[in-house]
This record gives C-alpha cells, structure tokens and sequence, in this order.
C-alpha cells in the first residue's frame, strides 16, 4: 500500500503556516497544475488532487490540530472519500476563495470572477465517410450533409419573441448557481431553471418554443488527403453543436472508412492485384499492359520461368504516403491461365513438349516423383 505524502511538504508549507499562507500556497499550486494548463499530463492531475487533499485538512483547524497529532490516522475518511476528478475539486471549493462573495476561486481566475452567463462548450459530432481506394491514391473533396442545432431563423438564437426582453431567474437570483452546503464544503452547480445564464425568457419564441436552436441539415465539405487510412478520425473544430451561453461550438469527429475495391488490395502504402497469364507467357516471358488504381495502364514485364503464384513488384504505383514523401508499389501476383479443354493438336503438341522434357530430365538426372520420395524416406 502506498503512503501518502505529508500534506505540509504537499504544499510546501512549514508547520507554523498560518491560513493565509495555507492558501496562497494551494492557489499556486492549483494554477500551476490546473487541467485546462496541463491537458493530458496524469502527473499535474495527481498534483493538483494532492494539494485539493491537503488544503482540505489544513485550512480547517480542527481537521489540522488532529493531523498535526496523529498524522494521516487522525483525518482519514474526513475528505469525503477523496476526490475523483477535477470537477469535483471545482465543486467543493468555489466558494472558499472567493472572499465573501466576489466569486470563487476558480471563477476569479478562469472566468473573470463572473459565475452568471458562463459559456458551455457544445458538443462534438461524429460522422462516418466512406471513400472509394481510387480517391485515396489521388485526394478528394467530399461534400457532405449533417444534421445538427441552428440558430432559430425568426429569433435569431436568442429563444425568445422579437421585441421582448428576459427576467432574472427566480431561482438562483440571478447568479446562474445554486448552492448546497454539505457539512464542511458548500457544494455549486448550474442553476438547473436558467442553464447557468442567470435569466429566463419571458416570451418564448413561437417557431422554436424558446429553445433557440432548431435541427438543420448543414452541408460540409471536407478535403480528404490522399494516402488517408482506413479508420482515421480527424477532429473539424467548431463545427459540432453550438455552444450555450456564449460558449465554444463543439468539433466534428469525421471517421474515414475506405472501401473494397474489385482489383486491388490496399497493404499499408502498397497495393496488390492478380493477372492471368497463359503457361507460354510465364514459360517464355512476355510484356502486358495492367491497370493501376487510377484508371490508366502500365506495361508490366513477365520475366521467363515466372512461377505460379510468384509476386512481382512494379514501383511508384501504389498509394501516396500521407506524409506527401513519395509512393508505395503496385505488387503483382502472377496465375498461371490452365485450359479447360483442348483440341487434339494442343493435346498431342503437350504431349510432344513432356516427352522433350523428359528427355532433358534423363541426361540431367530424373526427377523424382512424389512416390519415390516418399518411398526413399521411409527406407
């Protein structure tokens, strides 16, 4: 089991630190390793729950003069459980810093000291776009429609009857808050009458019915890269929902999904396909035109004594890398064209052609037969 650390060394504070340097040091601390500042950094995470731990026993004299006796044994169990994440840092001290009334902590320093209007940042979208193998190897620009909240054309976003005006909420008094206080913390969360704007419409818009925003289809376009992978996500900002109150809109998440295609096979930056050749083709060797992924042809080189099966590689003809660096290969794969019915003279000109090679095999050394090799193996 770990041990915790000393909540003085925690806010780099001595023993005989009294209130005001208990919380000067938290508020360091807590700007310093705040999420917003550090976004995805786990170790400013923990730093800044340690320190919401510590402050919690120290700036409260009872808990301190227990620590201060019996160390962590005399405070376990008295945070509540401990905090989880930041918000739950946000709610129980907004109001502890604030003074007496000028605003929170938090609010002093991230929001200006003003708790009522504070934006909301919309939410992100997701949509899935299926492109075709041929537009990855050249880049396209796809025009797509999505359904998301619009500013409500008669109200102009404001959810309420031109010409009217907005009361304050009687709710929360116009703060955009309610607070709740439970046993040392006073807890805060957005007035749930108002949406934390601290004001209510008093005649509602009649197209919308006071929700100022309605569901609209919204054309995007978006430029696809070539080289794109199958399963990418790349991140639109601002055009998910709109924000509330002001806020940010949120992102479009657009998931690329590429389809199957009847020739080619995509591996990495490489593509593949399979062309038939006749036996004379591969036996003697030959040159053929093949399509590539674009739509055009290119002259492909059979090489004599190509085998069934054998992969050859044409270079420069695959897919762009997303990196713009050059091109992968087109790979190959050479099968080998077998007639299902033959006329008596293609018959007999084989048979002609297995006896001559017979006869090659006798002056090199026979063959042996799959037979024979087993026979040889077991004796």
């Amino acid at each position: 089991m770990a041990t915790k650390r000393d909540y003085y060394e925690i806010l780099g504070v001595g023993k005989d630190a009294n209130e005001d340097g208990i919380k000067k040091a938290y508020r360091k601390l807590a700007l310093d390793n705040h999420p917003d500042r550090n976004p995805g950094n786990a170790e400013a995470e923990k730093r800044f729950k340690e320190a919401a731990e510590a402050y919690s026993v120290l700036s409260d004299a009872e808990k301190k003069a227990r620590y201060d006796q019996y160390g962590h044994a005399g405070v376990d169990g008295a945070q509540g459980g401990g905090f989880q994440s930041a918000e739950d840092i946000f709610s129980a001290f907004g109001e502890m810093f604030g003074g007496g009334g000028g605003g929170g902590f938090f609010e002093q320093f991230f929001t200006g000291g003003r708790a009522r209007g504070r934006g909301r940042r919309g939410s992100s979208l997701k949509i899935d776009l299926e492109v075709e193998l041929a537009e990855v190897a050249t880049g396209v620009k796809k025009t797509v429609q999505i359904k998301r909240p619009e500013a409500c054309d008669t109200c102009a976003g404001t959810g309420q009857k031109p010409g009217t005006g907005k009361n304050r909420c009687g709710t929360c008094g116009g703060r955009g808050e309610v607070i709740r206080n439970q046993g040392f913390f006073q807890l805060r969360q957005a007035c749930p009458a108002c949406q934390g704007q601290g004001e209510t419409i008093a005649d509602p818009c009649t197209k919308c019915r006071g929700r100022a925003f309605l569901p609209k289809e919204v054309p995007i376009t978006l430029t696809i890269p070539a080289g794109i992978e199958h399963g990418h996500a790349e991140r639109i900002q601002g055009q998910g929902e709109p924000g509330i109150g002001g806020g940010p809109p949120g992102d479009l998440v657009v998931v690329i999904h590429v389809a199957e295609h009847p020739v080619f096979t995509r591996n990495g930056d490489d593509l593949l396909m399979q062309t038939r050749v006749t036996f004379r083709q591969a036996a003697c060797g030959d040159t053929i035109e093949i399509p590539t992924i674009t739509g055009d042809t290119v002259r492909f080189e059979i090489p004599a004594g190509t085998q069934p099966g054998e992969r050859l590689r044409v270079k420069n003809h695959g897919l762009p890398r997303l990196d713009g660096y050059g091109k992968g290969h087109m790979i190959v794969q050479v099968q080998i064209d077998v007639p299902k019915q033959l006329s008596s003279e293609q018959e007999e000109l084989l048979r002609k052609f297995e006896e001559l090679e017979d006869g090659k095999r006798t002056k090199k050394g026979a063959r042996k037969t799959i037979f024979e090799k087993v026979k040889d193996y077991f004796s």
